[in-house]
């Protein structure tokens, strides 16, 4: 068994393009069913102010590959390659890309 706690200490790194995506700050949950839906990690700041949005990067629980003693490895498209109608799944930004 792996606890919440353990898993936000580890790196979360695509393997599509070997990038670090950072440590877990949320999961998503299906209460009734009791199954982790996706893990939601730190996306990138909209410009630096306190007032300012940040946006999170959601890894549904089907894209991740590997979860081990030290790293999450996960397999997400490259924004390139994700059309902006399906980004919603992968990034909540409100379709401000």
């Amino acid at each position: 068994m792996v606890k919440l706690s353990d898993l936000r200490t580890r790196e979360v790194i695509n393997v599509l393009d070997g990038k670090k995506l950072g440590s877990i700050i949320d999961i998503e949950l299906d209460a009734e069913r009791g199954r982790v839906l996706a893990l939601v990690l730190p996306g990138s700041g909209k410009g630096w102010s306190v007032f300012a949005r940040r946006e999170e990067l959601i890894v549904p629980w089907d894209k991740i590959v590997r979860i081990g003693h030290d790293v999450i490895l996960v397999e997400i498209p490259t924004f390139s390659e994700v059309d902006k109608k399906h980004r919603g799944r992968f990034i909540d930004d409100d379709d401000n890309f």
